[in-house]
């Protein structure tokens, strides 16, 4: 199994099937609106500019879950990311990742280390092959992120 097996909702409702982002490299990121780690998108948009070119996406996955710090409708999300953040990488519907409900894309990414998300904006970069490289917590540096993604590219 790999990240090519999934289909998800995005933020509009329709049905993607993730093999549509198949032989590139993907960030996955569970994310929030109203966190302290929310000017994390300034970056992550910057990142999704200078890559996107060299086969890479980031995927984005609004939560609730932590702090409820994800509030709004999946519409009311993608307005003011795109207003306040100017982002222009795929946005996905509002999902739990953890617990009884935690979307199936999110059961097979916490196999990596077998843990529970711990916050918002944890990534997984996702190689061209579709396995998981790496797990990331929201406190790692851009920079970090950056190596890692050149890497995988």
């Amino acid at each position: 199994m790999n990240i090519y097996d999934f289909k998800v909702e995005n933020n509009e409702g329709k049905l993607i099937d993730l093999s549509d982002y198949e032989n590139k490299v993907l960030l996955v990121v569970n994310t929030a609106t109203k966190c302290g780690y929310t000017k994390q998108y300034k970056y992550l948009e910057e990142i999704y500019q200078d890559y996107k070119d060299k086969g890479f996406e980031i995927l984005d996955f609004p939560c609730n879950q932590f702090g409820g710090q994800a509030p709004g409708s999946d519409e009311e999300i993608n307005k003011f990311v795109c207003e306040v953040y100017d982002t222009s990488f795929p946005r996905f519907k509002k999902i739990e990742v953890n617990g009884d409900n935690a979307s199936p894309l999110y059961k097979w990414l916490k196999s990596i280390d077998g843990k529970e998300i711990g916050w918002n904006f944890t990534k997984f970069l996702i190689g061209r092959d579709g396995e998981i490289i790496k797990k990331m917590t929201a406190r790692t540096g851009e920079q970090s992120i950056r190596k890692k993604i050149e890497e995988a590219l």
